[in-house]
């Protein structure tokens, strides 16, 4: 399943991301992952969720992204849900078609029984027609 936080850059989708994974550690079974491009909340998140620097690897493609996260799901047999914040920037998708990515995120989600939750800095509306139903905030 995917989950999407839109909103232009600045409106607080971090917070609502941070406050969402934060809530969900409470009552998840399984474990939870945070993506960011840094480790900047780092002190913000519950100590039970595993903070992923992005940045410290060498992702150049939306391919490249999806392997990585792969390779997270690989290793993490109990991986419930993954919380992405900046996501256009993290999946090297500013300024392109975000679709296709979409889809392949859906498909490894239902696959592995994982709910992904997305930080998008785009408004609701400029989200492509796969997206839009799958908007949970709109900042």
């Amino acid at each position: 399943m995917v989950q999407i936080i839109a909103g232009n850059k600045g409106k607080g989708k971090t917070k609502h991301l941070l406050d969402m994974a934060n809530s969900a550690v409470k009552e998840a079974r399984g474990s939870i992952v945070y993506l960011d491009k840094s480790a900047k909340h780092m002190y913000e998140l519950s100590n039970k969720i595993r903070l992923i620097n992005v940045n410290e690897f060498p992702i150049e493609s939306s391919e490249g992204f999806i392997g990585f996260i792969c390779g997270i799901i690989s290793q993490d047999h109990d991986l419930e849900q993954m919380y992405l914040d900046s996501f256009l920037k993290l999946a090297c998708l500013e300024g392109e078609d975000i679709k296709m990515t979409l889809d392949t995120l859906r498909t490894i989600g239902e696959k592995y029984h994982i709910t992904f939750v997305l930080s998008i800095s785009r408004d609701a509306h400029e989200l492509p027609e796969n997206a839009k139903a799958e908007v949970v905030v709109s900042l």
